[in-house]
C-alpha cells in the first residue's frame, strides 16, 4: 500500500512538471505549478479567516478554476472541502450548512446565517507567500451533500483521509490523452473523476455546463480517451441529429462509463451500436462507498440491463422487508458489505444509516441478483408507488417512456388517489408527443396496471447536470396544483 497525501502529490507535480497542464476549462487552463502556488497563497488567506485543521469549509462554487484552487487550499490546511451547488435552494442550502457548521463558506455573500463568507471570485492579498506550507492531512477527503430521495438533506463523510492510494489507483482514472468531466463538481461522480484524473498525473477537461454537441467537440479537440456520463447525458447526445454526431471524430474514446442512475437498455444498446461494446461500461456504487459493481459492454450484451458484479472485495445481497435474504431473480433492497468491514467507509450527518445487525448497509436502492451474481437495479424503495395494492417501480415506467423518440426524459411519481391509494403520474420532457401516442407506445412495453393515469409535458430538463432529480420536490409541487389533465 502506497499512500501519498493529496497535498504532497500536488507539490510533487509542481516540482517535477511545473508547466504541464493538468486542468482545462474551455477558455482557461491550470498548470501543475499554478495549482500548487495559487492554492498555497489561498490556504494562507483561509487560515487568516479562521480555518483550522479538521474544520469543514463549504464551497458554493461552479465548475471553474477557482474551485480547484479552493479545494486544494482547504486540504493544505488539513480541513475538509464541503462542495455545494451554487444555486441550491436556500432552505436546503441552510439545512446542509447547519449540519456542516463550516468555519468558512466560499462563494456566498453575507447571506449565510452568520457564518464567515467569501464571495465567488475573491482574490487573496498578493503579498501572501505562495511557498509550500507545512504538510497537513485532512481527516476526510470531502463531505458531499445529498438531498436523498426523501428530500431530507444530509452530508456523506468518507472515512478515508485525503490521501492517494497509488497501489489501488484504477486505470480508468489514468487518461493517455485527456479525461472529460462533463458534470458538476459538487456531485460525487464528477468530483471523483476530476481529482482521480489529476492525482493519476493526467489532464482533465472540465465543462462549465453540460452541452451535448460541445461534448463531442471537446472529445475531438483534446483526443479524450475517458469520460463518465450519467444516462441523461448519454440520452441528450444520442438525440442529437445523426449528422451532428457524425460530424465529430470520437475515435480516441477508449472508455465511456455511465452510472449514477439506471441506464435504459435501449440507450446503452444504442451506444454499443455506435462505439462498440469494448468501449462501453456501466457501474453502480453509492456515494457512501459501501461497495460497487461493474460491467463491460460485452458482458452487458449477455445480460442486458445489469450493472455488473461486485468488485474490490465487496459483497452484495438482496433482502426483503424482514431482512431475509432473497433468492436470485427476486426484487428486494440492495445491501452491501465493503471489503474493509462493517461501518468502515463513511458516516452521515443529518441521517441514520440503514444497517443490519451484522453490518450490511443499504442506501435504499432496490434490485435483484441473477444466479451468477450480476446485479440489476429496480428502483428506490422510497420512490415506490403503491397503486391498487401493487408495488410500482417508477424506473421501469420511465425507461419505457424514454424509449419513445420524442421523449428526452421523464419522471414518474405517485399522487394521492381515493380509490387506488396512489395514481401514477408521468412528467415528460419532450419536443412534441400526445397522450395517445404515449399510451400506444406503452401498450407494447408495460402491463396495463403500470400505465400512467395522467401526463404532463415540459420543455424544461427534469434532471440536473449530474443526472439527478428532486423527485420528492416534483411531487410536492404537483400536490399543490389544483388541476392535472386526466389520461
Amino acid at each position: 500500500m502506497t499512500l501519498i497525501p493529496y497535498v504532497r502529490l500536488i507539490r510533487q507535480f509542481a516540482e517535477r512538471t511545473p508547466q504541464r497542464v493538468t486542468v482545462v476549462l474551455e477558455d482557461e487552463s491550470i498548470t501543475c505549478e499554478q495549482l500548487e502556488r495559487r492554492s498555497n497563497r489561498l490556504a494562507r488567506a483561509y487560515a487568516a479567516q479562521g480555518v483550522r485543521a479538521g474544520d469543514f469549509v463549504t464551497l458554493c462554487l461552479p465548475n471553474a478554476a477557482e474551485y480547484f484552487y479552493a479545494c486544494a487550499a482547504v486540504w493544505k490546511l488539513g480541513a475538509v472541502p464541503n462542495p455545494l451547488a451554487p444555486k441550491m435552494p436556500r432552505l436546503e442550502r441552510d439545512a446542509i450548512i447547519a449540519e456542516a457548521n463550516p468555519s468558512l463558506i466560499v462563494g456566498l455573500g453575507n447571506d449565510a446565517g452568520g457564518h464567515r463568507t467569501l464571495p465567488s471570485g475573491w482574490e487573496p492579498d498578493p503579498a501572501l507567500s505562495d511557498e509550500p506550507l507545512s504538510e497537513k492531512i485532512s481527516p476526510h477527503e470531502r463531505a458531499m451533500a445529498s438531498g436523498g430521495s426523501t428530500g431530507r438533506p444530509k452530508l456523506i463523510v468518507p472515512a478515508n483521509p485525503a490521501v492517494y492510494d497509488a497501489g489501488r489507483a484504477m486505470s480508468l482514472f489514468t487518461p493517455r490523452n485527456a479525461m472529460l468531466v462533463p458534470g458538476p463538481l459538487y456531485h460525487a461522480g464528477p468530483w471523483s473523476a476530476a481529482w482521480g484524473g489529476i492525482f493519476a498525473g493526467g489532464k482533465i477537461v472540465v465543462m462549465r455546463r453540460f452541452d451535448a454537441e460541445q461534448c463531442l467537440q471537446l472529445i475531438e479537440r483534446h483526443r479524450v480517451d475517458k469520460v463518465f456520463f450519467v444516462p441523461t447525458m448519454l440520452n441528450r447526445i444520442w438525440h442529437l441529429p445523426e449528422a451532428v454526431r457524425k460530424r465529430y471524430d470520437v475515435s480516441s474514446l477508449e472508455y465511456v462509463g455511465t452510472g449514477g442512475a439506471p441506464c435504459p437498455q435501449w440507450l446503452f444498446r444504442a451506444w454499443i451500436g455506435w462505439l462498440g461494446p469494448e468501449r462501453m461500461f456501466e457501474g453502480y456504487g453509492p456515494s457512501e462507498r459501501i461497495g460497487r459493481t461493474f460491467i463491460t459492454g460485452t458482458e452487458w450484451l449477455q445480460r442486458p440491463g445489469s450493472v455488473g458484479r461486485a468488485m474490490d472485495g465487496c459483497r452484495v445481497q438482496i433482502l426483503d422487508r424482514e431482512g431475509k435474504e432473497l433468492p436470485p431473480g427476486e426484487v428486494g433492497e440492495i445491501y452491501m458489505l465493503p471489503a474493509t468491514g462493517p461501518g468502515s467507509t463513511f458516516s452521515y450527518r443529518g441521517a441514520e444509516r440503514r444497517v443490519t445487525a451484522d453490518g450490511w448497509e443499504s442506501v435504499g436502492d432496490m434490485g435483484w441478483l441473477d444466479a451468477e451474481g450480476y446485479l440489476f437495479i429496480a428502483d428506490r424503495r422510497t420512490d415506490m408507488i403503491l397503486c391498487g395494492g401493487r408495488n410500482i417501480y417508477p424506473a421501469e415506467i420511465e425507461a419505457a417512456l424514454n424509449a419513445h423518440p420524442a421523449v428526452r426524459s421523464s419522471v414518474v411519481i405517485g399522487l394521492p388517489d381515493d380509490d387506488l391509494g396512489q395514481r401514477i403520474h408521468a412528467i415528460v420532457e419532450t419536443h412534441g408527443v400526445t397522450d395517445e401516442a404515449l399510451r400506444a407506445h406503452l401498450k407494447e412495453r408495460l402491463v396495463p396496471y403500470k400505465w400512467p393515469h395522467s401526463f404532463e409535458y415540459t420543455g424544461t430538463p427534469l434532471f440536473n447536470e449530474a443526472g439527478k432529480v428532486r423527485r420528492s420536490a416534483l411531487r410536492e409541487e404537483r400536490l399543490q396544483k389544483a388541476s392535472l389533465r386526466p389520461a
